[in-house]
């Protein structure tokens, strides 16, 4: 269940209609926290995989200042917003990212086309997989915002 911050659960059509605007991005951003504690924002492709609004899995170089800035520190956030002609959508999650290059998880979200960008396939030892797992966000849509708690 996901609640607002006033405890009121947020409608099933509510969370349907975030996962879907999600879901239709091509594009995301991920926020990771630099050794000097400044905010780092990177423009990612869309995640390989969700489950519902608390996890989200990524690909990425092992050897990246991403990952070694969330080894350092964990705490990030995500964001994914379409802006149209009249109407702005967004939605912003917070929480925690984590390293992952065990071969399972690798498999998992593994591309053919991949190879392009780790040469050794799912092996490659530059290859890995990020996964965020969200506490908290922020939707905003036709001029109204509202918080919620995962």
């Amino acid at each position: 269940m996901i609640f607002t911050p006033a405890g009121r659960e947020l409608d099933i059509m509510d969370l349907k209609k975030i996962e879907e605007f999600i879901d239709k991005q091509k594009v995301s951003f991920v926020c990771s926290i630099d050794d000097e504690n400044y905010p780092n924002v990177k423009a990612m492709l869309k995640p390989r995989k969700r489950i519902g609004l608390k996890e989200f899995y990524f690909s990425t170089n092992t050897s990246s200042m991403r990952v070694k800035q969330y080894m350092d520190n964990p705490n990030a956030s995500i964001y994914f917003y379409h802006k149209g002609l009249i109407r702005y959508e967004g939605v912003m999650l917070k929480g925690k990212m984590e390293v992952l290059t065990d071969q399972e998880t690798k498999n998992m979200i593994w591309r053919k086309g991949d190879t392009m960008f780790y040469k050794e396939g799912v092996t490659d030892p530059d290859y890995c997989v990020l996964r965020f797992s969200a506490t908290g966000g922020r939707h905003y849509c036709d001029l109204k915002t509202e918080s919620f708690v995962i």
